[in-house]
């Protein structure tokens, strides 16, 4: 018996009849490894392939796909194609010749997939609300994949709202984290709360943007933020965006900047979201919001700067003045973005 170049074995004519059973065997072991054998499904697989090899192949019929085993587990063809939703599409438009369509959640819905494959997905979390007194808070988080894979299937998309900023009060309160937004495995924190002195040492919350404080910070969340900005007294700290941290406050007073958010150009035009709040102070100068819409931070009784609706902003931090904290501006909501090529 002999092989192909690629291991494939044949039986010569000058094989006895005797070698017939082990040739007919190892021709059969063969297409076992490299042919796409169907199955139930996973279960009925893993029995009849125990110990798979590198490279084997199957489909099942349960879900109509292919797989191939990498060494470590059975995944889908490398070969996929690419995705197709029924959604009316937000816009088009062609970049390096290859053309894409998109579609933006501004709310939560429903993505609808007739042809399974591969999409690149953006999404931003709701920021988080600024404190009275003064902490900005931190931005949504920012998740960019590429080639994500969809089953054709109805997908749920949710879009975080953002958090409430804390309420004008002679009290020191620290407002509400923001919301996170999700389609399937695929999520985005909401930025976590300006604090106020009400709270520990006026922590804020962590996040996707951590918040920033009167006089501790919250940490931001590996890969969607980066933590907010602690201060000294009198002012607060600026809330983490996607792309920086929040700045310390520091004596004059001067409140700290929002960290800076990402930009993406998944629609066609580079947009910068989830940027951090500015905290606000007592008198002197008050934190500017970070790029991609957080809220600036202030410094009387003027309500802290609102971050930026579906921008993920972080609400700014109130300021003090007369024996009162102004409230915190409200963080600003997600949105999610898919994007197929057509």
């Amino acid at each position: 018996m002999a092989v192909t170049p690629v291991g494939n074995p044949y039986v010569e004519s000058s094989d006895l009849v005797a070698n017939y059973p082990g040739a007919s065997e190892a021709l059969a072991e063969r297409i076992d490894i490299v042919g796409v054998n169907p199955f139930a499904n996973a279960a009925a697989r893993d029995a009849a392939i125990p110990s798979p090899v590198q490279g084997q192949m199957c489909s099942l019929n349960d879900d109509n796909k292919g797989y191939r085993y990498d060494g470590s587990a059975w995944v889908l063809f490398s070969g996929a194609g690419d995705a197709n939703f029924t959604n009316a599409a937000t816009g088009t438009y062609t970049d390096a010749g290859i053309s894409y369509k998109w579609v933006e959640f501004l709310a939560s819905g429903e993505l609808i997939v007739d042809r399974a494959g591969f999409a690149d997905i953006l999404i931003v979390g709701g920021g988080g609300g600024g404190a009275n007194v003064y902490g900005g808070a931190g931005a949504g988080g920012h998740l960019v994949v590429n080639n994500a894979y969809f089953s054709a299937a109805t997908h749920t998309v949710t879009v975080g709202a953002g958090g409430a900023g804390a309420v004008a009060s002679g009290s020191f309160l620290s407002g509400t984290s923001g919301v996170l937004s999700r389609i399937g495995a695929f999520y985005a924190l909401g930025g976590g709360f300006g604090g106020g002195n009400s709270l520990p040492g006026g922590i804020g919350a962590s996040g996707g943007g951590g918040g920033g404080a009167s006089g501790g910070s919250g940490a931001g969340v590996s890969g969607q933020g980066f933590a907010g900005g602690s201060s000294v007294a009198s002012t607060g700290g600026g809330g983490g965006g996607a792309s920086a941290v929040g700045l310390n406050g520091v004596a004059g007073p001067i409140g700290g900047a929002g960290g800076a958010g990402s930009s993406s150009s998944i629609t066609g035009t580079a947009v910068t979201r989830s940027g951090g709040a500015g905290g606000g102070s007592n008198g002197g100068t008050a934190g500017a919001g970070g790029a991609g819409g957080g809220g600036a931070g202030t410094n009387n009784n003027t309500t802290g700067g609102a971050g930026g609706i579906n921008l993920g902003g972080g609400g700014g931090g109130g300021g003090y003045a007369s024996g009162s904290g102004a409230a915190g501006g409200n963080g600003g909501s997600g949105v999610l973005v898919v994007r197929v090529v057509v």
